[in-house]
């Protein structure tokens, strides 16, 4: 059942609700819905850590937490997720969504080349920004709704297959 799978993963709620990134939540933390993990919350969490994975902001993780406690859903789950785009996974995450975004706008994707300093990155974003912002508004938007459908499915398989088990027993 994926609920014992994801169980394994989850931190510990205690240990979550002392971080002081989220002691901006104050009290809203302590919301039992917060941290119960059944179908609605897990899928909810997927579709909202999944969608800020693709945020190309430093403050994804706590946008997360923010985002799980406006609509109720796994908030450990909702802002693990947020780490499917990680230092290492980011570049190509944000590459391929700079490539949507240039396919929808259907502006010829630009050449690149990095330098570290203000003047580049000023300079880059009036030329690959828009592309780019659309294209993680979307991609960001399709993955939210891959993981919440496909964990819905998910788990709706697991329940009827354990249905099926326990009625040939």
């Amino acid at each position: 059942m994926p609920r014992k799978f994801i169980k394994r993963f989850m931190p510990d709620h205690e240990m979550i609700k002392k971080q002081k990134a989220l002691k901006v939540f104050g009290n809203v933390l302590y919301n039992p819905n917060l941290w119960c993990l059944n179908r609605r919350s897990a899928a909810g969490a997927f579709a909202v850590g999944l969608f800020m994975a693709f945020v190309p902001l430093p403050s994804q993780m706590i946008m997360a937490a923010g985002l799980a406690i406006v609509f109720g859903v796994n908030l450990p789950l909702s802002v693990a997720l947020v780490w499917v785009s990680n230092p290492v996974t980011m570049p190509v995450l944000f590459y391929f969504a700079y490539k949507v975004g240039a396919f929808f706008m259907s502006t010829p994707p630009q050449p690149f080349h990095f330098e570290l300093s203000w003047q580049y990155l000023s300079e880059q974003m009036t030329t690959i920004g828009p592309p780019f912002l659309l294209g993680c508004a979307i991609c960001g938007v399709v993955a939210g709704l891959a993981g919440y459908f496909g964990i819905r499915g998910l788990w709706r398989y697991s329940v009827v297959r354990s249905w099926q088990q326990r009625a040939t027993r």
